[in-house]
């Protein structure tokens, strides 16, 4: 690795991308969720191994997390997310677990030896969102209020999860979108709110940037 020099899921930075996706009406909320992987610009498969495995100082401004170490904690948080889902809608008043996702991010789990590509983990979120995508539209209002208990947040509900999840991928991605400009120039094609835009619990590595 080289180096270059409150709706539940907005307790972290922007906060205002969680209140507006947390005052959506459950359609559009839906189609927001199942956007996912659309909101990444395309140009990340365009970089160059050494791209994907920058590590950035603190002060960078872009976030500190390399590029596959990023994608690869939305692939993960994404699979908890979605099991999370599950469970309330399975299960009465489930206790859902804490995942510490900062140990994921300083294991090895992430590293360029596993041969793990960067396409892998963008199609992992793209597959689970499609799929959940499908079971929501399905869910009548009692469902979408179905409770859980948090161990760190206290009772949340399945949408509070769906806010979250939605929210944490749109937070990320606003840092994965500066290491791709930092890279390669900003998107000539996109407009400057929309480059604007791009969102776990208070453990989540959300609290600093990444």
């Amino acid at each position: 690795m080289t180096t270059s020099s409150t709706p539940v899921g907005a307790v972290a930075g922007h906060p205002e991308i969680g209140r507006e996706i947390d005052a959506l009406d459950t359609p559009a909320l839906i189609l927001r969720y199942r956007r996912g992987v659309e909101n990444f610009d395309p140009r990340l498969f365009d970089l160059a191994d050494d791209q994907i495995d920058t590590a950035f100082l603190p002060d960078s401004g872009v976030g500190r997390w390399p590029v596959r170490v990023l994608l690869g904690h939305l692939a993960d948080a994404e699979l908890v997310m979605t099991f999370r889902i599950r469970r309330i809608l399975a299960e009465d008043n489930p206790v859902l677990a804490v995942w510490d996702e900062m140990a994921f991010a300083d294991s090895a789990l992430y590293t360029p030896e596993l041969r793990q590509p960067v396409a892998g983990y963008v199609a992992a979120v793209h597959t689970l969102r499609r799929w959940t995508t499908e079971l929501l539209m399905a869910l009548t209002p009692e469902q979408w209020s179905r409770p859980a208990l948090h161990p760190e947040r206290g009772r949340i509900t399945l949408r509070d999860v769906v806010v979250g999840t939605t929210w944490h991928l749109e937070h990320h991605n606003l840092y994965l979108q500066a290491k791709i400009d930092r890279f390669l120039g900003p998107r000539a094609e996109c407009a400057p709110e929309e480059q604007a835009r791009g969102r776990c619990g208070p453990s989540c590595g959300c609290h600093g940037e990444r």
